[in-house]
């Protein structure tokens, strides 16, 4: 696949732009820790069976459905997001990055707009962006709490895009959807070893390496 036809490219960024994907789940079991380790199994389970999902709906579901304990209140799920921030932000900024991301954004930084569509707290996002140096490569850096599909919907209409001439990479089964319910092209990064999460006739990688010129 070459990148000349897209008008635009929308990363994911948790295993697409950085292989921080065993970071959020190990982080995700330790915040349950005092549950068990039944529990933390299920919740890594189920992390890594929903990536791109928004952590507040994994703390909701985790809180009503493993856990069987009345609905997270507001301060509870802020309590949550913070610890949850302090297992893993310094950990994501200083991750290996994907093979070829770093290469690939410079290069398309220069020709067209590159956005960035995340299950991370836009806030949080933007800071660990900023604190790798790859804030000044992209137009827009968006994440939670606003659904994915929702953020590509708005990347397209603010910017005119032609769907079909956008380009959505993404590693997890909700990107695709994302993407599929905005006619946006997709590609699947799918790291070598692990389980594809695609239909079968989805185009994967094992890695950005193959996309650059």
């Amino acid at each position: 696949m070459t990148t000349a036809h897209w008008q635009a490219i929308i990363f994911d960024f948790d295993g697409v732009v950085v292989e921080s994907g065993d970071i959020k789940t190990q982080a995700f079991a330790d915040l349950y820790h005092a549950y068990g380790e039944t529990v933390m199994a299920e919740v890594a389970r189920y992390h890594k069976l929903n990536g791109g999902m928004s952590r507040y709906q994994k703390f909701h579901y985790f809180q009503q459905h493993l856990l069987a304990k009345p609905p997270l209140t507001p301060d509870e799920e802020q309590y949550l997001d913070r610890r949850f921030s302090e297992l893993v932000v310094e950990a994501v900024i200083a991750s290996e990055t994907v093979p070829g991301a770093a290469e690939l954004i410079r290069n398309e930084a220069a020709r067209i707009p590159l956005f960035i569509a995340s299950g991370t707290p836009e806030v949080e996002l933007n800071t660990i962006v900023m604190r790798r140096g790859l804030a000044s490569y992209f137009t827009g850096v968006r994440g939670s709490p606003t659904p994915k599909h929702m953020l590509i919907a708005d990347i397209l209409s603010t910017h005119s895009f032609t769907p079909e001439r956008v380009l959505m990479i993404g590693d997890a089964l909700i990107d695709y959807q994302s993407a599929k319910h905005n006619n946006v092209a997709f590609l699947g990064r799918v790291r070598s070893g692990d389980e594809n999460p695609f239909p079968t006739h989805v185009d994967t990688v094992p890695d950005l390496s193959s996309l650059l010129a």
